[in-house]
This record gives structure tokens, sequence and C-alpha cells, in this order.
């Protein structure tokens, strides 16, 4: 029985609290959710702007495999411009074992703020991924020893020691924030996973970059799959964005409203330097703008459950909604979310409660003979 849904945890945190309770809030989230069988809890990798805390996501995912039985595990995501593609490969394996086949590989190129402090910019981030991406593919998932040389890494006849833990190989997926068709044609090229921010979080402010909608980012994406003769599966796209489910619509607006504006204006205003409402939007209807945008699902079981249909409408189809964790309420209304989502949401998403309700009508319609 899968729910087809997951979390994402960046993962960030207001400040003001105690760090190390927060890392481990992430850690007994995961451990919920895992019971409320949900399929994937990915984890983040930051180092600037003081919200996201974890700059080591592989050892939460560590920490997190012996925690939980079902839930698979993933780097969400490794930026493969800031590692030496040795280190990651070696870490994903030791991973794959730990979790016992529950392990999925994220890369990405990295966020802009953490590779000011690296000395990388935009560019160089793109190249290295680029670079980096096919040596990791083999070292993790290849036979072949692999030698390469860049102004930035060396290997010689280079080949991992310890065999991974998965016959079928380790999934390998790449974040795209729909501002580029780079990632997107990349993930086409050598036939990854794809995970989506179904909107960027600075898209609504003024002089944003155009955004690619999540339709024609799975369009780029198979048109450079079918250049290379690869296959994609929609069943492998993720789509990540903020989710909060209450009794009623108004209840959840209530929830998350103060925990938004902070987060908003606190985190990617203050601490990120950015402009993140446009002139002609209100700040008291932040919320329902980015919600209206499509970059945001609040409200009832049923507002959801629409909300999650029309995203299978717009893109066609895809795998796993992942509800990206922003820490806009109470621990306590959070879980009770996640409970909302896994008992009420996901049974109408993947058909799971249609047999019990055939049953209930059968037996009526028999006695009606």
């Amino acid at each position: 029985m899968h729910s087809r849904i997951g979390i994402f945890l960046s993962p960030v945190h207001e400040t003001g609290q105690d760090p190390h309770l927060a890392i481990r809030r992430n850690l007994d989230l995961v451990e919920y959710v895992d019971e409320l069988n949900f399929d994937e809890a990915w984890f983040g990798e930051h180092h600037t702007l003081g919200w996201g805390l974890v700059g080591a996501p592989e050892t939460l995912i560590a920490a997190a495999s012996q925690r939980t039985r079902q839930i698979k595990l993933a780097h969400g995501v490794v930026p493969l411009s800031g590692h030496h593609p040795f280190h990651v490969a070696s870490r994903a394996v030791h991973l794959d074992h730990l979790t016992r086949g529950r392990y999925i590989l994220g890369v990405g190129p990295g966020v802009p703020f953490d590779a000011k402090m690296f000395g990388l910019d935009q560019p160089v981030q793109r190249r290295r991924l680029d670079e980096a991406l096919p040596t990791v593919l083999e070292l993790v998932n290849g036979e072949q020893r692999v030698t390469q040389s860049t102004d930035w890494f060396e290997l010689n006849d280079a080949k991992l020691q310890l065999p991974r833990f998965s016959p079928q190989g380790i999934e390998v997926a790449v974040a795209t924030s729909g501002t580029s068709q780079s990632s997107p044609r990349l993930i086409g090229r050598y036939g990854l996973s794809m995970t989506s921010f179904a909107l960027p979080f600075a898209l609504m402010t003024p002089g944003a970059p155009a955004h690619i909608g999540l339709a024609h980012q799975w369009k780029y994406a198979e048109e450079a799959a079918a250049e290379h003769n690869q296959t994609l599966h929609r069943e492998n796209w993720r789509i990540a964005l903020p989710v909060h489910v209450a009794e009623t619509r108004e209840e959840a607006f209530a929830d998350v409203r103060e925990g938004y504006d902070r987060w908003l204006f606190e985190y990617f205003g203050k601490a990120a330097g950015r402009e993140v409402i446009d002139e002609n939007t209100p700040r008291s209807r932040a919320l329902e703008a980015r919600v209206e945008a499509g970059g945001a699902l609040v409200g009832s079981v049923e507002d959801v459950v629409a909300g999650i249909r029309r995203i299978h409408e717009i893109t066609g189809g895809f795998g796993t909604l992942l509800v990206y964790v922003a820490d806009w309420c109470s621990w306590e209304k959070t879980n009770r979310s996640m409970e909302l989502l896994a008992r009420y949401v996901a049974p109408q998403i993947t058909g799971s409660a249609a047999r019990p309700q055939e049953a209930v009508d059968w037996a009526i319609a028999s006695r009606q003979k």
C-alpha cells in the first residue's frame, strides 16, 4: 500500500529555538510519517542563512534508517559542485546498505547562498554538476574503473570497494526549480528521476526569472531522453510544495498564516535579502497569493485532494507529492496535518479507499434485489 506522498525537509527552522531540538525534531517527524505509511523523506543540505541547519544530511539519513521500517530516505540534494564525486558515491553506497535499499541519491548544482561562501558562481556550479554527474553514476551503479582529471578533482582507476546493496542499482534524481532547462535536459540525457519544486520560493517577487511550468519541465526532459535513447518514467517524478491540512479551510489558513509570514519575510526577506512580495499584493494576502498561484496547498481534506488532482491534470501525471515542511506552525498541528494527509487525502488519490466503499455499495445493492 503506497501513499504516493512523502516529505521534503530542507529542513528550515525558525531562529530563536534550541538548534539541537530542531535537529531531533526532523528525525521524530520522519519516524512519525513512516508509521503513517508515507513513501519518502528527503533531506536537504544548507550551510548559510541560519534557518537551514542541516549541513550533513547523510548523517540524518543514517540515523533515520535505524528508526524507520519502510519509508525511503533521500538526499535532497547533494550539491555536486561542492563535493568530490568519489566521496558522494561512497556515502551513497554506504547509505544504501544502512537503509537496506531504501536510499535515493538526489543531486543538483547547489544553492547560490552557500556557493558564494565557497567562492563558486552559478556557471561554475552548473559546469561542475555536468562534469561530476556521469562520474558519480558510474561509481555508484556501474562496474568500470574511472579515470578523470578536472580543475577541481582527479580520479585514477577509481572504483568503490564496497558493492551496493540494491542489485537493481540506486535510484538517482536531479532537482529542478523550474528556472532553466538545464536540469530537465540533464535528467533526460541520463534517464534519471526528476524532483520539481512546484513554484520557486522567490517567483512572486520583483525581478524573479520566468518560471518554466511543470508540464514543460517534463517536456524538456522527455525531449532530451529521446535524443539520448533514454526512457523516463512519470512514476519517478516528484513534485514538492508546502502542504497543510486541517478540518476546515479556515482552520488551515489560521494554523499557518503567522508562520508563513515569518518564513517569507524573516527568512527569504531579511536573511536572504530578497524582495519577497509584489507591490500590488498586500502583506495580509501573501499566503492566499501563494496558494492561488499554485505554490502551496492549504485547506481542508477536500481542498487538498482537489489541489493534487489539479496538479495531475496540469502535468499529465506524476509519481509522488513531496510535502515541503516549512515549519509554519506548531509541531502538533504539523503532525495532525500529516495524519489527515495519510488517513484521508492519500486514499482518495491512490484509490485505496475505493474497495471498502465498493463492499458497502454491493451489500446495499444486494439487499435491494
